[in-house]
């Protein structure tokens, strides 16, 4: 008779004794316990996509271990045990079984759904940026905990009230300093100066004067540095009041600094617009 025991919440599983291995024999000794990677996590859903029928394969943020690709067996069909709970924007916690090229989801549990944001188009769009971006810059088993907390801190400034004009922008540029390529805003990029700020690169890292201005940088309209700097350094749930005057520039200028750091184009905002 084929034995089996699971010890819930650990990783130990005892398998049939006289299971048989390569070469005909038992694969292993009678009453052997063999590890079963399980692991417990959390994460920030960014995106999924169907696998197979009735699966699919979601994409979550983890603080610990980046990037993590997981199955959710069945989470397609109507009365799957996970129901809405793995859906873009959800705080999860969950447990894993740690596959060779995939996990698989085999518990999930709701840490913040973000119920207010989902019910409005402006934040829903605003929540897609922050998703897309920070998809981009992290990696597959790499500590990203500065990521994951900026991505919970620009949720939550969207789930507490009406969307900010300049979140989004604020946004991009902590993402920027999160992965090390933040703009020079109150100096030049070139020299160090803090006067005479008139130029902007996307190449050259930020601000430039006159002197040290590229091919290719941008005029730019008097106490703009400045504003964005003011953004930069602001917590996303208290930003400065917006001025109209500055604000679309403001967008488009660190919309564009930040797609020629990633290398491609926000599809996200292309939508916004």
């Amino acid at each position: 008779m084929t034995e089996r025991s699971e010890a819930r919440g650990g990783s130990r599983v005892e398998r049939d004794p006289w299971s048989l291995g390569s070469d005909g024999g038992p694969s292993h000794p009678p009453g052997t316990l063999i590890s079963v990677p399980l692991r417990n996590d959390q994460g920030i859903v960014l995106r999924g996509f169907p696998f197979g029928e009735a699966d699919r394969v979601v994409v979550l943020l983890s603080p610990n271990h980046g990037k993590v690709r997981a199955v959710a067996k069945g989470v397609r069909k109507t009365k799957s045990r996970f129901g809405g709970r793995l859906e873009p924007f959800t705080h999860v916690d969950l447990v894993l079984y740690e596959g060779r090229n995939l996990g698989t989801i085999t518990q999930v549990s709701v840490i913040e759904p973000y119920p207010n944001l989902r019910g409005d188009l402006d934040r829903v769009l605003a929540a897609g940026t922050m998703v897309e971006v920070i998809d981009a810059v992290t990696q597959e088993d790499e500590s990203s905990i500065r990521a994951f907390l900026l991505l919970r801190q620009g949720l939550g400034a969207l789930e507490a009230g009406p969307r900010h004009p300049d979140l989004v922008a604020a946004f991009l540029l902590k993402a920027a300093e999160v992965v090390g390529v933040a703009p020079a805003l109150e100096e030049c990029a070139g020299c160090g100066r803090t006067d005479g700020l008139v130029k902007f690169s996307f190449s050259a890292g930020g601000a430039l004067c006159e002197r040290d201005a590229v091919s290719g940088a941008v005029a730019l309209r008097p106490g703009l540095t400045t504003y964005l700097a003011r953004l930069a350094e602001a917590d996303l749930s208290r930003l400065p009041d917006h001025d109209a005057a500055f604000s679309g520039e403001a967008m488009g200028v660190t919309k564009r600094f930040i797609e020629y750091h990633i290398d491609r184009q926000l599809k996200s905002l292309a939508i916004d617009a």
